[in-house]
């Protein structure tokens, strides 16, 4: 059996930002060439492997190749059992699952396509995923598909969709000497963060999994010279919408928290700059209703958007599961232990050998 922690060590000290992925696909490439019951396509920097077995069902496993960019000592290190670095939780302890269980699992009872493929991390127009559901649908055909996002090794089903708006406000300018002559937009900016400040999420509870919505501010943009009263100001917002509404009622619900604080004749504006639609569970597929036995744990909601949503929208049920606190990802103590990958792959490894 592969060593999990020593190739999750490998794939970290693997440089691979989003759009820089090319040296891990090179790595995950050769190791899925190297066996023999796998047909092997490479896509850019996505690298798609699958099975032909001639089974009666399917399986997608999936995982992106990127990381965040690196922050602090961004550098990977082993202490006992526990790989230390960027990308140990998110998600490279999930591609060292993957595989394994890709490279030692030559008779599955399912056939199975394993999915390694880029830029997840950054904005959805340049998602590896999304392009393929585009140009090559029948590389993601299946009955079901999981995604190895860290989940803590419990199923966290379905995902939140993502909005990312730019509210912006409109001023005039004058000298600081003389602000009467003007209009500061970054005051004007007070009653939109006031919105903000006072939102309530709203929870929501589908097939026994909750979805709890987030509107966060998350960049702020203003202001001309020390001495000139700014006439523009741009906030961006990140909106988390439960996958009980679709893109464009959630972006109508947005909008409408900024309406009474907006004034389109001073130069404000409200725009979308980026939108991704949730996926609700889909647990009630046998296969994906057999890992959550075999985790013996209950599913619970996944909190953030995952591509659980490019399979949904082509019609294949999906979920997460995999190694890593999902609390620890994007964050300088990312970690992930010997027990917790070994885990996983017994879990999955369990559910591809009996079907």
């Amino acid at each position: 059996m592969t060593d999990l922690l020593a190739l999750t060590a490998e794939l970290v000290a693997i440089p691979s930002v989003s759009h820089h992925e090319s040296a891990l696909a090179d790595r995950v490439e050769a190791e899925l060439r190297a066996v023999d019951h796998l047909e092997v396509l490479r896509l850019g920097d996505s690298v798609v492997a699958r099975t032909r077995l001639g089974r009666d069902r399917r399986v997608v496993l999936a995982g992106h190749l990127d990381t965040v960019p690196p922050f602090g000592d961004a550098g990977g290190r082993l202490e006992g059992d526990t790989v230390w670095g960027l990308g140990a939780v998110d998600m490279k302890g999930g591609l060292a699952v993957l595989l394994d269980l890709a490279t030692t699992l030559s008779a599955p009872a399912l056939d199975v396509t394993y999915v390694l493929y880029a830029c997840e991390e950054v904005a959805h127009e340049h998602n590896a995923l999304a392009r393929l559901a585009t140009t090559r649908p029948d590389l993601l055909a299946a009955d079901a598909a999981v995604l190895g996002e860290p989940t803590a090794g419990v199923v966290e089903a379905g995902c939140q969709g993502t909005i990312r708006a730019v509210v912006s406000t409109g001023g005039r300018r004058a000298h600081t000497a003389r602000p009467w002559m003007g209009l500061n937009a970054v005051h004007r900016m007070a009653p939109v963060l006031g919105v903000l400040q006072c939102y309530v999420p709203r929870g929501v509870v589908i097939d026994g999994c909750e979805y709890t919505e987030q509107l966060q501010a998350v960049g702020i943009d203003g202001g001309v010279a020390a001495n000139v009263v700014p006439d523009r100001a741009a906030l961006t917002i990140n909106y988390r919408f439960a996958p009980d509404a679709d893109t464009a009622s959630a972006q109508r619900t947005l909008r409408s928290l900024f309406d009474s604080v907006l004034d389109p004749s001073a130069g404000d504006a409200f725009d979308i700059v980026d939108a991704a639609s949730g996926a609700p569970p889909a647990l009630g597929h046998p296969v994906l209703g057999a890992l959550v036995a075999a985790s013996g744990a209950p599913a619970r909601a996944k909190l953030g958007w995952t591509d659980v949503s490019t399979f949904a929208a082509i019609g294949v049920p999906a979920t997460n599961f995999g190694p890593g606190d999902p609390l620890l990802a994007h964050t300088s103590d990312e970690h992930v232990s010997r027990p917790e990958l070994e885990r996983v792959r017994d879990v999955l490894a369990s559910v591809l050998l009996t079907g």
